[in-house]
């Protein structure tokens, strides 16, 4: 595989709840244009991994530098340099979805219109459904805007939490051929997935064992990834 020019390195996170230590020293990298799926058992620390990053929760210990900036140590940066989906669906359910896109593009160094026209926001399919009211959208509806929402700042790197769970297998594509353009383009991704289809565009894949983080070989699939993951 090409060497790429490193644009995340994360060193030994730590979390703890009470007693119960879920991350013990996770650690990974990933280069420019680069694909990084994470997987692991349900509650193995996966998304906890993911929002430590995002900015939601604090680590109680190390490092994470994204693009040459600390991260944690120079939040307002990092709100920029990096976009986040959760789980959870972070709409309003009764505004429409173009309401819910001014709330973020307000202060966007993109035009939100251009984008809606012929960018990413178009390549999602958000411009068709501008008028709609989040409550009455789909789940592969919902979490396309979800994306559209998390590119509100141009970010470099941008990080998924399952972002195909319970989706249709035509959704699933079309935001696997999303985030493959974005790569294109020179963003990172790290994904924490479940789903075996977006572990083919990963250049590296990560296993959540025993709070921390093993490489493994990116093209295992079914038992023989299920023996890792255990």
């Amino acid at each position: 595989m090409e060497e790429k020019e490193l644009s995340v390195k994360v060193e030994g996170i730590v979390k703890h709840y009470g007693l119960r230590k879920v991350l013990k020293g996770a650690s990974f990298e990933a280069g420019q244009g680069q694909c990084v799926g994470i997987v692991g058992l349900n509650g193995s620390g996966k998304s906890t991994l993911l929002s430590i990053l995002a900015g939601v929760q604090k680590a109680d210990r190390g490092t994470a530098v994204f693009q040459g900036v600390d991260i944690f140590r120079n939040r307002k940066a990092a709100g920029k340099l990096i976009g986040y989906v959760p789980q959870e669906n972070p709409l309003i359910p009764d505004l429409t979805v173009k309401d819910n896109l001014k709330l973020w593009y307000c202060d966007s160094p993109l035009d939100m219109k251009q984008q809606l026209k012929e960018g990413f926001l178009h390549m999602l399919g958000i411009d068709k459904m501008l008028r709609i009211p989040v409550k009455k959208l789909s789940g592969g509806m919902k979490k396309r805007v979800s994306i559209g929402i998390s590119m509100w700042a141009d970010p470099k790197v941008l990080m998924l939490d399952e972002p195909s769970a319970a989706l249709d297998l035509v959704a699933k594509k079309d935001i696997r051929d999303y985030l493959q353009a974005y790569r294109n383009q020179g963003g990172t991704v790290i994904i924490a997935t479940h789903d075996e289809d977006e572990l083919n565009i990963c250049d590296k894949i990560y296993v959540v064992k025993d709070g921390t983080l093993q490489e493994t070989d990116r093209t295992l699939r079914g038992d023989r990834l299920l023996e890792e993951i255990i």
